[in-house]
C-alpha cells in the first residue's frame, strides 16, 4: 500500500506549525487589507490580526488559493512517493477553495479525492484531524476520505457574533442576513447547514447564547453519544471557561479534543469576539 498525503487549507486554523507535525500540506488563503496582501496564518498571527481588523479604514478582502497553488503541492506530493491525496477544505458555499483544488486535481500526476467540509475553521480542523488519525491507524485513501467525510456528515457547527457587520459586509451572511442583531442585545446563534450559515436562534445576551448553545449539545449527546468538541474564539479566551462550564452544567457527554483561535480569512467575516462551539458525534 502505497502513502496517501493529506492536503488542507489554511481556513482549518489549526495553524502551519501543528500541521507540518501531523504531516498535513496547508494551502494559505489570503487577506487583503488596503494595498496590502498578507497570507492567512503565515504572515501574522491571531493576536496580530485582531488589532489590524479593528483599525483597517476598509473592511479587508479574502481571496481563495488559485489552481496552480494547489497544483504545485499536489506535484510535490506525488514527487516524495504519495500515490494518493485527499484534500480537506472549507465550505464550497462560502469558499471558491474547494473548486481551486478540484480543478487542480484534474492534471494531478496521482488521483486527489476533494472532501469539502461544509463548514469552517477548527470544524474543518476536526475533519482534519479525523483523516490523520484514519492514515495514521494504517488506512489507505478511501479510508482516509471516509473518515473525513464521516467527520463531516455528523458536525455541528454553532456560533456567535459581537456583530453581523462583518459577516453581511463581507457577503458570508447568507440567510442570516436580516438578523436585527444590535436591538436590545439580542444574540443570534448561527449555524450551518450544509455548507451555509443560517440563523438557530435569538437570546438575549452573550451568557445566555452560550447556555443555549450548550443545552442543543447536551441535548445531541443524548440522542448521539459522547461528542468530540472543539472550541474556537477570536481572542476571547475568557469566554472558552464559560462555554466549558455550560457544557459541564448542561449535562453534556463530550471529550474536548481541543481549544482553537481564528485565523485571518474566517476572522475578517466573523469579526473580533467571535466564539463557537463545534462537535460530531463519536459514539
Amino acid at each position: 500500500m502505497g502513502r496517501t498525503g493529506i492536503v488542507t487549507d489554511s481556513t482549518c486554523d489549526l495553524g502551519p506549525a501543528w500541521l507540518a507535525e501531523h504531516d498535513v500540506r496547508m494551502v494559505p488563503l489570503k487577506v487583503i487589507i488596503g494595498d496590502r496582501s498578507y497570507l492567512d496564518w503565515i504572515d501574522f498571527t491571531p493576536e496580530e490580526f485582531y488589532p489590524k481588523l479593528i483599525s483597517a479604514k476598509k473592511l479587508p478582502t479574502t481571496s481563495q488559493p488559485s489552481p496552480a497553488d494547489f497544483a504545485r503541492v499536489f506535484a510535490e506530493l506525488a514527487e516524495q512517493g504519495c500515490d494518493e491525496i485527499v484534500s480537506i477544505h472549507l465550505s464550497a458555499k462560502l469558499s471558491g477553495t474547494c473548486e481551486s483544488a478540484l480543478l487542480a486535481a484534474v492534471d494531478s500526476p496521482v488521483r486527489v479525492r476533494v472532501v469539502d467540509s461544509l463548514v469552517v475553521s477548527h470544524a474543518t480542523g476536526l475533519v482534519v484531524k479525523a483523516a490523520i488519525e484514519a492514515r495514521d491507524a494504517g488506512g489507505d485513501a478511501a479510508a482516509i476520505e471516509g473518515a473525513a467525510l464521516t467527520a463531516v456528515g455528523g458536525m455541528h457547527l454553532y456560533f456567535l457574533l459581537d456583530t453581523l457587520d462583518y459577516l453581511v459586509k463581507g457577503g458570508r451572511a447568507g440567510a442570516a442576513t436580516g438578523l436585527a442583531a444590535s436591538l436590545l442585545n439580542i444574540k443570534p446563534i448561527l449555524q450551518f447547514n450544509n455548507g451555509v450559515i443560517e440563523p438557530f436562534k435569538k437570546v438575549k445576551g452573550r451568557s445566555r447564547a452560550i447556555t443555549e448553545a450548550a443545552l442543543h449539545a447536551a441535548k445531541q449527546s443524548d440522542d448521539l453519544g459522547r461528542l468530540r468538541v472543539t472550541i474556537l474564539h477570536a481572542v476571547v479566551p475568557e469566554l472558552v471557561d464559560e462555554v466549558v462550564a455550560a457544557l459541564d452544567e448542561a449535562g453534556c457527554d463530550y471529550v474536548l479534543d481541543h481549544v482553537g483561535l481564528i485565523g485571518s480569512v474566517i476572522g475578517t467575516h466573523c469579526g473580533p469576539g467571535a466564539l463557537g462551539l463545534a462537535y460530531y458525534p463519536i459514539g
